[in-house]
């Protein structure tokens, strides 16, 4: 038999019969359990959503967009949700592991998965690594705070930002790894405690906000006009990013054709919600000419509001509480996307082998583990912010394109859930993905061609000829 052509192999698609047939099947490293419920999915989806981003993304929309920041967040929120239609689609239709990664398998091909596959790898090791660093600020702020305990600048900093290492950072890794190594259902468990708290403290902050709500705050209501609305309402996308996580779990949940769509469109109305609640209560609680350049702006509002230290505490302790959340979810996005794409033959076996008493991968984690911890402890992450959002828009952009392709090719799969306004919603996800992309700055398109240089390298050298569809010799 003749080898297939090189057009052949990089066209090359995966069966979604064959996708749906693996899941709970005793493949060469074992099979993932599916004991996560539909209100632990939804936990997911919140606790990877809600995170550092709104307790500061108002210090720069508001200044952007004026009272009419809340408009912006309507506005993000639409867009996020024409994205998140298209993954309840495809996540109902191939309820299985790996996110935009699969679906762009059983849709576009495997050169597209495999482009995919590295770039949720980078949105994701970057951004666990980035909020981890986060995390170690935040910690040392609420040390300082109630016990006047302050982390040495050597241990919580990196070498290139005027330490030496970032051992809170780590620390929070391993943390998170250690819950992950355990159990899908016992990090999904902890991860709702979570996001219970942390939507607690938002809600709180709210309800003391709105006690000094001035209308007089939200004239003019758009000062900066059309345009800036959506300036700031790109800046807020960003807040949206995390439901993309709720899909990776399609592989461990059960009655994955109803839950998955539930959870990714109850994650975002619970997400909106809680948004707009906090946009609203902070405008009207304090001029928006003091949002510029203001620091730990939720805190400030209430410190002013309250005339106390006590809000700074409490916020404090919600973002530590929240982006411990967030790490914990991202890495376990990481963990079953490399899953899905070892199980495939395209990385070594190593992250598809599944532990015979936890069901996860266990190894898989600690290597992801590994390699996050050591770029939050050790390299300063500034730079490579803008990579998470350009692997992101990436991913939601081939996921828009695959519920048409799937449409076409495959009418008659059986599907959990529709993308209602059809074709016209996966349109304007795509429109609106390809704006924000031609927003990032020049040094990232380099930054992710560079990236990509790689993944062709290991391709062409590694997952080519260890692919599970190659055709026998």
């Amino acid at each position: 038999m003749s080898s297939p052509s090189l057009r052949a192999q990089l066209l090359r698609r995966k069966p979604v019969s064959a996708m749906v047939e693996e899941t709970g099947a005793q493949t060469d490293g074992g099979a993932l359990a599916r004991r996560i419920g539909p209100v632990q999915l939804m936990g997911l989806g919140i606790g990877a959503t809600i995170g550092t981003g709104i307790f500061f993304v108002l210090g720069t929309a508001v200044p952007e967009a004026g009272p009419a920041v809340v408009v912006s967040f309507v506005l993000a929120a639409v867009t996020a949700g024409s994205t998140a239609l298209c993954y309840a689609e495809l996540a109902s239709t191939i309820p299985v592991a790996g996110s935009s990664y699969s679906y762009a398998y059983a849709t576009l091909g495997e050169v597209v998965a495999y482009v995919v596959g590295w770039c949720l790898v980078l949105e994701y090791a970057v951004s666990a690594a980035a909020v981890s660093v986060g995390w170690s600020e935040y910690l040392d702020a609420l040390l300082d705070d109630t016990v006047g305990l302050r982390i040495p600048d050597a241990l919580s900093a990196a070498p290139g930002a005027g330490g030496v290492v970032n051992l809170p950072a780590i620390v929070l890794v391993v943390l998170c790894a250690s819950l992950l190594v355990r159990g899908a259902s016992e990090s999904a468990r902890a991860n709702a405690v979570m996001v219970g708290l942390k939507v607690l403290v938002l809600l709180f902050f709210a309800a003391i906000a709105s006690s000094a709500f001035d209308a007089d705050n939200y004239t003019p209501f758009a000062p900066t006009g059309v345009g800036g609305i959506g300036i700031a309402a790109a800046s807020i996308f960003f807040s949206f990013i995390g439901l993309d996580a709720v899909s990776t779990a399609g592989e461990e949940v059960r009655d994955p054709r109803r839950t998955l769509p539930l959870a990714i469109i109850g994650s975002l109305v619970v997400v909106t919600t809680v948004y707009l609640l906090v946009a609203v209560a902070a405008v009207g609680a304090q001029p928006p000419a003091r949002f510029e350049g203001q620091d730990a702006g939720l805190a400030a509002i209430l410190e002013q509001v309250t005339g106390s230290r006590w809000p700074a505490i409490v916020l404090a302790a919600g973002a530590v509480v929240s982006i411990f959340s967030v790490t914990l979810v991202v890495l376990y996005g990481q963990t079953r996307i490399l899953f899905a794409m070892s199980r495939d033959g395209l990385i070594p076996s190593l992250f598809s082998r599944v532990g015979r008493r936890t069901l996860t991968p266990v190894r898989g984690t600690v290597a992801t583990a590994l390699f996050v911890g050591v770029l939050a402890g050790l390299v300063p992450l500034d730079f490579l912010v803008d990579l998470t959002s350009m692997g992101t828009l990436v991913a939601f952009t081939v996921v828009s394109i695959g519920v048409m392709v799937l449409r076409r090719t495959q009418p008659d799969l059986p599907r959990g859930f529709r993308v209602p306004g059809y074709p016209v919603v996966p349109l304007l996800s795509i429109a609106f993905c390809l704006y924000l992309v031609s927003g990032l700055p020049g040094v990232t398109y380099a930054l992710f061609a560079g990236w990509l240089a790689i993944a062709a390298v290991v391709y062409v050298g590694y997952a080519r000829s260890h692919s599970r569809l190659r055709t026998p010799r």
